[in-house]
């Protein structure tokens, strides 16, 4: 093979798996989305330690997970995986509550994304949370003011 064809099959194979990433489930947040579910009411309080309905086991968390409650033990980590896009990009993760420290996430790579990881550390309560633009915000175009919300309540013991 001549350099210029090798250079051109290994950049549309590198786009043809970069493409098939690019996919979501039905009924995920992630990506481009053009719905979007509506947020959980803020008015109820998160639950206990103790009294823990519809609380989930998981290490992993995306968009999809907003308005869930998980359970973590002592020790276990938790990563969250937020795809946006550059038009709509989410905003870096923040914590209210006390159980859970940062720690690594690794590295984003695309614009709009956001990521990060925690390990829990004692028990506690704690929200997680993010938001990005409801419209992608380009100059020119039609836009609007509303914002996506994504929480997610971790309940350590």
């Amino acid at each position: 093979m001549r350099p210029t064809t090798h250079r051109t099959a290994l950049a549309l194979a590198a786009l043809t798996l970069l493409l098939a990433g690019c996919g979501t489930e039905a009924g995920s947040q992630g990506g481009d989305g053009d719905t979007v579910s509506p947020s959980p009411s803020s008015s109820s309080p998160p639950p206990s330690a103790s009294s823990s309905p519809g609380c989930t086991h998981a290490s992993e968390l995306d968009a999809g997970d907003s308005g869930s409650t998980v359970c973590l033990a002592v020790g276990d980590t938790i990563r969250i995986s937020l795809d946006g896009t550059k038009s709509r990009p989410w905003k870096p993760v923040t914590t209210e509550g006390g159980g859970l420290e940062a720690t690594n996430s690794g590295i984003v790579l695309l614009p709009g994304d956001a990521s990060s990881a925690y390990k829990a550390v004692s028990a506690g309560t704690v929200r997680l949370s993010s938001t990005r633009p409801l419209c992608a915000t380009e100059t020119g175009k039609v836009s609007c003011k509303g914002i996506q919300e994504w929480r997610v309540t971790v309940l350590v013991t």
